[in-house]
Formats: C-alpha cells, sequence, structure tokens
C-alpha cells in the first residue's frame, strides 16, 4: 500500500507541475514526447535551464526540473518526458472523470473552468479522448462566446502539432468553425489562417488525407475571391508535391466551387465572370500538361487530368464557350471538341515514347497516358458524332508497344470500347 500511495503522490505532483506549466506560458504553440536521454543536450543547448525564457516556471520547479528531467519549456515549446507519460496521464485522467462526472451531476458552473483546464492537460496528453473533447463543447456552447471559440481552436492546433492526423482535433475545429458562422466578423479571416494551418501540418506530415479533408470542407466558406487566392497559392506546393493525390483533390473542390451556379452568372453576365471561370480552367489544364511532361509517370497528375477534362466535355464545352450568353452553334461545340482531342493524342504520342535504358518512369508514363485516352475517348457525348476508329487504332497500337503482356487485355479493352 505504501508504494501504491506513493506512486499516487508522485503522478498527482506530476500533474500539478504540468498544470502549472500550462496556467504560466498561455502561448505555448507546440508540444512533443522527449525521451529522457535528450534532456542532458536541450540543457546544455540551452546554457543550463531547463525553464522557459518567459518565466513559465518557478524557481524552485526549475531546480526540480534540473533534477529530474520531466519536462521541458523554453520559446513556448512544451517537451514532455517519455518516461512519465504514463503516470502523467493516469493522474490526468482520474483527475478529469473525477470533475467530470461531479459536473454532470450538479451542473455547478463554478466547476465549468476547472473542467476546460483538466480536459486540456488531458488531451495534450491523449488527443482522442472523446469525453474530453465533448466536455470543452458543451461548456463552450453554453457560454457562447468568442474568446472561448477561438482558445478552443488553440488547444486543437496544439494537439495536432504533436498529432497532425488526429480525427478529433481536425473535428473540433470543424465544430468551432460551425459555432462561428454567422456569429463573427472575422469568418473570413479564420478561414484564411485554417487553410494555411492545413499546409503546415500538410509539409510536416505527409500523405495527411485528415488535414486535407479538412481544408476541402473549408471550401464551401470560402467567397469566389479567396477560391482564387487559394487556387493560385496552392499552386507552388501541388508542383513541389505532385505524388500528393489529396493536395489535387483540394484544387478540384476549388474549382468546382469556383463554377458554381455559372449559370446564373450567365444570364446577366456585365463582369465577364464565365469568361474569367473559363479561363481558370483552361490555364489549370495547361498547367497540369506542364507538370505531367516534368514529371515523368506520375499517376496523381493523370487523375487530376480526368477531372479537368471531364468537366469541360459535360459543363464547359456546353455552357462557357457561349461566353457572351448565347450558346455556340452544334458545329463550333464539335469543332472544338476534336481540336481538344487532337490535342490530347498528341500529348499521347509525346508520353508514349519509352527509351531503351529501363527506366520504369517511362513505361509507367505510356501507360497512364494511354489508359488516360482510353477513358476520354470512352465519356466523349455520343451526340457528337466524332469517329474514333483511327484513334483507338493508334491507342492500341501503343498500348501493345509499350505493355505487350497485355495485348489481350487492351485488345479486349478497345474492342468492347468500340461496340
Amino acid at each position: 500500500m505504501s508504494e501504491k500511495s506513493n506512486s499516487e503522490a508522485f503522478a498527482s505532483d506530476l500533474l500539478k507541475q504540468f498544470l502549472y506549466i500550462l496556467e504560466s506560458d498561455p502561448l505555448i504553440d507546440e508540444v512533443g514526447f522527449i525521451h529522457p536521454s535528450q534532456f542532458a543536450a536541450l540543457k546544455e543547448e540551452a546554457g543550463g535551464s531547463l525553464s522557459s525564457s518567459g518565466g513559465g516556471a518557478s524557481q524552485s520547479q526549475n531546480a526540480l526540473n534540473n533534477e529530474i528531467t520531466d519536462f521541458w519549456i523554453r520559446d513556448h515549446k512544451l517537451g514532455i518526458s517519455t518516461q512519465i507519460v504514463i503516470s502523467l496521464y493516469k493522474a490526468a485522467k482520474n483527475a478529469f472523470m473525477d470533475l467530470h462526472r461531479q459536473y454532470k451531476t450538479s451542473n455547478n458552473e463554478t466547476l465549468e473552468n476547472v473542467v476546460m483546464i483538466h480536459s486540456r492537460a488531458l488531451l495534450l496528453l491523449s488527443c482522442d479522448f472523446g469525453t474530453a473533447w465533448n466536455s470543452r463543447k458543451l461548456i463552450a456552447s453554453k457560454k457562447q462566446l468568442l474568446p472561448i471559440f477561438m482558445d478552443e481552436l488553440r488547444l486543437s492546433a496544439l494537439v495536432l502539432s504533436y498529432s497532425p492526423k488526429s480525427e478529433q482535433a481536425w473535428s473540433h475545429r470543424r465544430w468551432v468553425i460551425n459555432m462561428l458562422s454567422g456569429r463573427c466578423s472575422t469568418l473570413q479571416d479564420i478561414i484564411e489562417r485554417e487553410s494555411e494551418l492545413v499546409e503546415k501540418f500538410a509539409e510536416k506530415s505527409k500523405m495527411n488525407y485528415r488535414a486535407w479533408n479538412h481544408r476541402c470542407w473549408l471550401v464551401s466558406y470560402m467567397t469566389r475571391e479567396q477560391v482564387l487566392h487559394e487556387l493560385k497559392r496552392s499552386r507552388n506546393w501541388a508542383g513541389l508535391h505532385i505524388a500528393d493525390n489529396s493536395c489535387f483533390h483540394y484544387r478540384r473542390k476549388l474549382m468546382l466551387r469556383n463554377f458554381e451556379g455559372l449559370h446564373h452568372f450567365q444570364e446577366n453576365d456585365s463582369f465577364g465572370y464565365s469568361a474569367k471561370a473559363y479561363q481558370v480552367w483552361k490555364e489549370e489544364l495547361d498547367w497540369n500538361e506542364a507538370l505531367i511532361k516534368r514529371y515523368v509517370g506520375r499517376e496523381a497528375l493523370w487523375l487530376h487530368r480526368r477531372f479537368l477534362c471531364l468537366y469541360w466535355m459535360r459543363y464547359l464545352a456546353a455552357n462557357l464557350l457561349g461566353i457572351s450568353g448565347q450558346s455556340e452553334p452544334r458545329c463550333s461545340i464539335d469543332n472544338d471538341i476534336k481540336s481538344f482531342l487532337d490535342h490530347e493524342f498528341c500529348l499521347l504520342d509525346s508520353c508514349s515514347t519509352v527509351p531503351d535504358d529501363d527506366f520504369e518512369d517511362f513505361q509507367a508514363q505510356a501507360i497512364h497516358s494511354a489508359s488516360y485516352m482510353l477513358w476520354l475517348t470512352k465519356h466523349i457525348p455520343k451526340s457528337q458524332g466524332i469517329d474514333l476508329q483511327d484513334k483507338l487504332s493508334d491507342l492500341l497500337r501503343v498500348l501493345n508497344k509499350v505493355c505487350p503482356e497485355r495485348s489481350s487485355l487492351w485488345d479486349y479493352l478497345v474492342k468492347n470500347h468500340c461496340e
């Protein structure tokens, strides 16, 4: 019993230190977990001090930190020793659950602040503790105060600093933004900062689907000016991360948002919005082609091109070619589609050459391009009456040359396409 009591007392003391640090430095913007062996190097780097330069701990606590090296706090960066995480988590969980039960049974408003303090400590140790997130939602929704909602954004960003793929944290941010919608005059500024935050974590954690899904969700709150700004701003990042399909999915969301309601604009398009939307699409298509030629064999680029071309054939050819507000003659639309197909087959020819150096990316490029063209010809509206027999024969020749071991499959697909 004595050993258990000592362990509980030690854990309780750790929790008190942790809560003190969090209260003393409200500007902490990053949390990490440090192996005990790293504390000596950090101490030496900081000139012998393990405390925050901003006065984040008392002198007595600094002395304790120097002896057992449980926490590191400097320049608003908080490090927690992996050696104490389990004990600290158990103490934080027990303290929070006790307070949470008291608050639910008594509904005492004086306990709300304490519940928020302890739920924050628990979430910084266990980011997916749903009860803690829900307790914060309950209290924040009762208060309906802007500073509290902003605190929730700061806390979830702090959680994401050590767990950038936490679904609970991203979901909590969406809840906060929904609560702010219609109540906050600076919502658009928050949306812009939110998009920048996603890009930061996407850079830190590769293939972060949850972060990109959150960014796609933000598009519905963006103005058309913000959408165009995001398309322009995210282009450089996408061009440097061409294997990350989530980034291109985000661009597709932006483009769809940009094209929303174009039929209303066409009825009275005094500002030339239809022409601008068409130009955005054309620039994206040209940029995509440049990336395809620069980065050989990247499937995400070909998938993005499928979206661009399908949307063009289904919507732009029927609506945006008549930029003046009047529909173009049918023969003009047919000619545009034929010209588009001719250009795409020229792209196929340039991407289907495989050098004799056994570089697999060139073979992948040829297969992706041929598969894309087979897909494209399948989606051409039959009403266009365009004869594709010669083009399909050329396509079959390319496929058999690039991947002869699948010749029977290519023959079947092309034959089935013709039927």
